[in-house]
């Protein structure tokens, strides 16, 4: 007994301490938020704990691996995303509140979203493609630069055809910043970019339908659109904000909350309930948890003990930046409502689990940097010892 209570000592002391207080921070609000939100109808609590719960223990399992040794399996990851993806294609369903195909049954009436995931298995196939061409001299080459496109565009294109854009533009911009962050030359950036610019009619005309069109003009129609049809939702949401103030009105104590003005707000708009109920400091402390999360991932990266560990490092911190500023942006009238939920705080199992999933292995970089450096200086102190 006195061993374990010595490991988990130990564990405790080599990790990345501030990272498990803000994700448990971070999960104890969001239930708060849920349970209010449940007035509306609905069961979401039980669920975002029983995720986080299995998320935390698997995490502190990935954390205590390797990360170097879980990357050298990337084709089984790059596997499973595939089979996950052909499940989705031959068994997907649409759960209530959205619009596409990319969820899967589970026994016990639960549903999953694959593609939750598949942006941590591509986190790691993706920084150990990174990591290849980095040892091998090949990352300035057109050829590096073609390959990492089209792995990068196998995820979004499947995605996209399942309907679900919005974790679709997430993997790009996963894969777009890991390829900065990795050194891929400015000019290619460059030419990608034109290729955008010159590309957007064809995405207006071609790609995009009715409905994402009316998304974008929404933004720009706030006296018609936006109070009936596709900006009403985000119309609703400001005004949930607005009348909370400064401290809100207590979690419970939102009407709107409670009659559920906002549609689907226990999802991609639990913003809203935070402004309502908590008020502008409610809504500063979620935006505080995010942004010390987002930063200390980050800082993970720059201390990593190589480019492998970095890149996974780069790829939490794009998922979890990327989705935080789509998704303020969505519930503030910014930028078009795609889907994209707010990290750690959103209702859904899968993405709550998934998330500690990629946080531990963050962590992994982290305990597995320390033990490297504690060996390197018992190295230094006694020449007996191998590395």
């Amino acid at each position: 007994m006195k061993r374990f209570f010595s490991s988990v000592g130990d564990y405790i002391l080599n990790s990345d301490k501030t990272i498990w207080l803000f994700t448990l921070s971070a999960t104890i609000y969001s239930s708060l938020l849920l349970s209010s939100v449940e007035r509306a109808g609905g069961s979401f609590v039980r669920t975002q704990i029983m995720a986080a719960v299995i998320g935390y223990v698997a995490a502190i399992i990935i954390s205590m691996i390797d990360y170097e040794y879980i990357a050298r399996y990337w084709y089984l990851l790059a596997g499973i995303s595939l089979v996950l993806f052909a499940a989705v294609f031959l068994f997907g369903i649409t759960v209530t509140g959205t619009d596409d195909t990319a969820w899967l049954r589970l026994p016990g009436g639960f549903t999953f979203q694959p593609s939750e995931l598949i942006k941590i298995c591509f986190i790691v196939t993706f920084s150990k493609h990174l990591d290849y061409l980095k040892k091998t001299g090949k990352l300035e080459t057109l050829t590096a630069v073609v390959t990492l496109l089209l792995h990068a565009l196998v995820p979004v294109a499947i995605i996209h055809f399942q309907g679900d854009d919005g974790s679709a533009l997430i993997f790009l911009f996963i894969a777009l910043i890991l390829m900065f962050v990795a050194g891929i030359q400015a000019r290619y950036f460059t030419i990608l970019l034109t290729l955008i610019a010159i590309g957007v009619p064809v995405l207006w005309n071609v790609v995009m339908n009715d409905e994402h069109r009316n998304r974008i003009l929404a933004l720009f129609d706030l006296d018609g659109n936006a109070m009936t049809d596709y900006g009403y939702q985000q119309y609703q949401s400001k005004v949930s904000i607005a009348s909370g103030g400064a401290t809100g009105y207590g979690i419970g104590n939102g009407y709107r909350t409670g009659i559920g003005y906002v549609p689907e707000q226990e999802n991609d708009f639990i913003f809203s309930v935070a402004g309502e109920e908590c008020g502008f400091f409610g809504t500063i402390l979620i935006l505080t948890i995010l942004l010390v999360l987002i930063i200390k991932v980050f800082l993970n990266a720059t201390k990593a003990r190589d480019e492998l560990g970095a890149y996974i490092c780069y790829g939490m911190f794009a998922l979890l930046a990327s989705q935080t500023v789509i998704n303020i942006a969505m519930v503030l009238g910014l930028l078009p409502v795609i889907g994209i939920t707010l990290p750690f705080f959103s209702a859904g199992g899968s993405s709550a689990m998934c998330l500690y999933f990629g946080i531990g292995l963050v962590q992994s970089v982290h305990m597995h940097n320390k033990n490297v450096d504690n060996i390197k200086i018992s190295y230094t102190r006694n020449e007996r010892i191998k590395i």
